[in-house]
């Protein structure tokens, strides 16, 4: 049912909206990063209609982008306040839309794109004046440059970051994405623990009397030990490495730490962690493909519903099999005969009528079935009243007890006799 409602009412809605999301990244890279990178890098170099260019998407995103993200978090914020929808953390109250990583990022995005308005270069040379139009260079536009870049280059981050919603037009796709978030734990701890690694050898090495210029302070050796991980270090720059044996002893301990064990744990924790999870991702790929189609469902105008609704065809009753007419209401989907093979027909079948009013037929059950509850009952009622007549005979006195007991267990071997030769 949900991969019927996903690819033919919400798919191209949701593919509709994720465009103009990719059209307002595709600006907001080309105003940030192709254009102001395809000529010189000094900007009196830069053409004029690069500057229009450039500017004129800056505009867009800061109308179209931004200011449609300020709307959208100011109603969601004042929305949750007024229905005190708040989670607290350390006294300080949280709107609950946030508890989704996605509204999070939207919310960095949108503190992003102000900042950046703010420190625009282009609107403090306009300011201080110049000979050219929406020109950066001048001294104003220079002191904001380096930080406008960093503030930009997060906002990059956060939107290919909010891309990853795309994974869930493939469910397969989708997994792995969820997949990827687990296990991320697991490369943190490696993370950590070939920094704890790093720093016991770069306080190690500095304290050896030794003279090797890339252990020459914390930061360098710090420096040299990556590069060494990473594999950026020439061979030559081990030859001094032969000066220094206790220093060597300290370098190959390294490399065998971080190299052989450290790498070879991660690769075995991914594995494990992977195979584990791997198969509960996949359902929770579904409900999160659910959980868009929850979302969607009411933003989906009344005539497509409809048009839905008259895809679907929920008038015409199901054929069970070839010929064979049954409910309508349903949904058909046709399997190999050889895929789940039936023996038995598990279709219940009652002739009759058909009105509402009428009532159904109650099922009966085999005759061998009533035969065995009817003598199971006979037999359960000779045996209360026989062991009814031993008591009473009991209460008597003890010969006539004896002699009632003999009796009755005569009898009741009789009687026990009697229905062996009924069954």
């Amino acid at each position: 049912v949900t991969n019927t409602v996903w690819n033919q009412l919400i798919f191209r809605s949701f593919l509709l909206g994720k465009a103009w999301f990719l059209f307002t990244l595709t600006v907001f890279c080309c105003a940030q990063s192709i254009f102001m990178r395809h000529g010189d890098d000094e900007d009196l170099h830069t053409s004029q209609a690069q500057l229009i260019a450039v500017a004129g998407l800056r505009l867009v995103n800061y109308i179209f982008t931004m200011g449609v993200q300020v709307r959208h978090h100011t109603g969601r914020i004042v929305q949750s306040i007024r229905d005190k929808e708040l989670i607290w953390y350390k006294r300080i109250p949280i709107p609950t839309y946030l508890h989704r990583w996605q509204e999070v990022v939207r919310l960095l995005l949108t503190v992003d794109f102000l900042i950046m308005l703010a420190i625009e270069p282009v609107l403090h040379c306009l300011a201080s004046g110049g000979d050219r139009l929406f020109n950066q260079s001048c001294e104003a536009g220079q002191s904001m440059k380096t930080a406008y870049c960093f503030f930009s280059a997060i906002g990059i981050i956060c939107y290919f970051a909010l891309l990853t919603d795309l994974s869930v037009l493939s469910t397969r796709v989708s997994a792995f994405v969820l997949v990827c978030q687990r296990v991320a734990s697991e490369v943190i701890l490696v993370l950590f623990s070939s920094i704890f690694v790093v720093l016991i050898v770069a306080f190690a090495a500095c304290a050896l009397e030794q003279d090797d210029p890339h252990f020459n302070g914390i930061g360098k050796s710090i420096l040299f030990l990556v590069k060494m991980t990473l594999g950026m270090v020439a061979g030559d720059e081990y030859d001094i490495l032969e000066h220094e044996p206790i220093l060597l002893v300290c370098i190959l301990f390294y490399m065998v730490l971080i190299s052989i064990f450290l790498l070879n744990m991660l690769v075995a924790q991914l594995t494990c962690a992977y195979q584990g999870t791997y198969d509960d991702m996949v359902g929770y790929a579904r409900l999160n493909r659910g959980r868009i189609i929850v979302e969607s469902v009411p933003k989906v105008k009344p005539a497509r519903w409809e048009q839905f609704k008259r895809e679907l065809d929920l008038d015409t009753p199901i054929e069970f099999g070839e010929g064979d007419i049954g409910l309508a209401g349903g949904i058909q989907v046709l399997e190999p005969a050889s895929l789940n093979i039936m023996t038995v027909d598990m279709i219940k079948r009652f002739g009759g009528t058909t009105s509402p009013s009428a009532q159904w037929p109650a099922e009966e059950t085999s005759k061998e079935e009533r035969d065995k509850y009817t003598h199971l009952d006979r037999v359960v009622d000779k045996a209360l009243k026989k062991m009814g007549r031993m008591v009473k005979g009991s209460v008597a006195g003890s010969s006539t007890a004896n002699g009632s007991q003999a009796g009755g267990g005569s009898v009741l071997n009789s009687s026990s006799d009697a229905d062996a030769s009924e069954a």
